[in-house]
């Protein structure tokens, strides 16, 4: 990949632009190169899907079966544990350090679950199936009052109409508290935010049973499974199979337009996340991107920002499926071809994440090793590593942050790529025609072009938030 964003950044006589790796560092790397290159192979893949023969090689998403699994007792034990490591980590963001960077919490919830798990979840499968913290702790109490006055059956039935709505309500809360909260990393206020949902969240398991909550009321629940319909590893017809990623995109199981809004809202959420850091956004504002005020004197443009992104994102998705429908005479309701392409965008989830976290990560799992080594502030040397010294030296380098910044690059890019076939895959087994398939795509794709080229100018533009 890197070869080929070289061979076209040649060709690509373009002055080179201001890039920000992260909100401290601002240089100058020719990042009008590797965008143009990664737009136009997204570009020449749209067009190569035109091409029936090219077509169906290119999205025939192979899978191999592994093996039979049986995990619920496993589960079971995995969600204690994970749920053990939650607890201590609350205990230390009540009493342990007050500096995000060292508290164990604070780089638990942001570092270990929201960066790195999310990514591996979305590249390798659901990881959270077996952390859940839980699963282990609603069969415990159920076992404690007895299997037979429980029944097996939950003390209230969430109705078919409700879908993932409170999965839809509850992912919109957590995007708020994490873009426009004033502190959302201070340990005390975290601790209390976390103990509070694992709490309603077991309470809702309880009345609605185990699986209809976590499947559709349960935001993270929801994420965790969402995302990992792209990864390598997957679980079909009971069997562990593993595949080309995004070989299970094209399964249509618990497709539901609330489900297709949630997943629009994931991609929407994320690339505001990267929007309203950057120079341009402040700009709209009014706030000199140089002197920030700090996060509590934008919290209604945050929210609002948060609203209107989403709202735009997913109006222009389904206007590209409508139109694609009318101009290419198919006989199906946008309602659900908007419902069957939504999970397709999943890939670009997973990479802009990866992407946009990169520089944060590379920090803050050095601060999260040296705050696991010693939780409660004792002077403890748990892992035996000593006076541990972190380190942001490559930042300082042109050599290191250009090879960050093509990881980036990369990840949006085939991150692109893959949405793009699973989408011409999806179509395909929506309208056999191949002439209407290859029509009712091409605003879709015009749209997964543009997308692109946002996604790549997020990561480079400068930042002042």
């Amino acid at each position: 990949m890197r070869a080929l964003f070289v061979f076209f950044g040649l060709f690509t006589p373009l002055a080179a632009l201001a890039h920000a790796s992260s909100q401290q560092l601002v240089l100058l790397l020719p990042t009008a190169f590797y965008n143009s290159v990664g737009v136009i192979i997204v570009l020449m893949t749209a067009l190569f899907l035109m091409v029936p023969a090219v077509a169906n090689r290119l999205t025939a998403f192979a899978h191999w079966r592994l093996g039979q699994v049986d995990t619920q007792s496993a589960r079971r034990l995995t969600s204690l544990l994970s749920c053990a490591v939650l607890v201590m980590a609350l205990v230390a963001g009540l009493i342990g350090s007050r500096d995000p960077l060292t508290n164990p919490l604070t780089l638990l919830i942001w570092s270990v679950w929201w960066i790195v798990l999310v990514v591996l979840n979305g590249l390798l499968g659901n990881l959270w199936y077996w952390l859940n913290p839980w699963v282990g702790a609603c069969h415990m109490m159920r076992r404690a009052v007895g299997e037979r006055s429980v029944g097996g059956r939950p003390v209230l039935s969430l109705p078919d109409w409700v879908g993932h709505w409170p999965a839809v309500i509850g992912f919109l809360c957590f995007s708020a508290f994490l873009l426009a909260h004033p502190a959302p990393d201070d340990p005390a206020v975290l601790a209390l935010s976390v103990a509070l949902y694992w709490m309603i969240t077991l309470v809702a398991m309880l009345l609605f049973g185990e699986s209809a909550w976590l499947q559709r009321g349960e935001f993270v629940t929801v994420i965790m499974t969402q995302l990992s319909r792209s990864a390598l590893f997957g679980v079909h017809n009971h069997a562990l199979h593993v595949g080309v990623p995004g070989w299970r995109l094209r399964e249509a199981s618990n497709a539901s337009l609330s489900l297709a809004l949630f997943v629009l809202l994931m991609l929407g959420t994320s690339s505001f996340d990267g929007f309203n850091e950057t120079f341009f956004w402040l700009g709209i504002l009014g706030v000199n991107p140089l002197e920030f005020p700090g996060r509590s004197a934008v919290i209604p443009h945050t929210l609002a920002g948060i609203l209107v992104v989403n709202a735009v994102l997913i109006s222009l998705f389904a206007l590209c499926i409508a139109v694609g429908v009318t101009l290419a005479r198919v006989k199906l309701p946008v309602w659900w071809v908007v419902v069957r392409l939504a999970p397709t965008i999943l890939p670009i989830a997973v990479g802009y994440h990866f992407a946009h976290y990169l520089t944060t990560i590379l920090v803050t799992i050095q601060y999260t090793v040296a705050s696991f080594n010693d939780p409660f502030s004792l002077g403890w040397d748990l892992f035996g590593v000593g006076q541990f010294y972190v380190t942001t030296g490559f930042f300082n380098r042109p050599e290191s942050v250009e090879q960050i910044y093509l990881s980036q690059a990369t990840a949006v890019v085939i991150a692109h790529l893959i949405s793009l076939l699973c989408a011409h895959r999806v179509v395909a087994s929506l309208v056999p025609d191949n002439k209407q398939a290859i029509i009712s795509q091409l605003p879709l794709a015009i749209f997964m072009v543009n997308y692109t080229l946002f996604g790549l100018w997020l990561l480079s533009a400068p930042r002042g938030a």
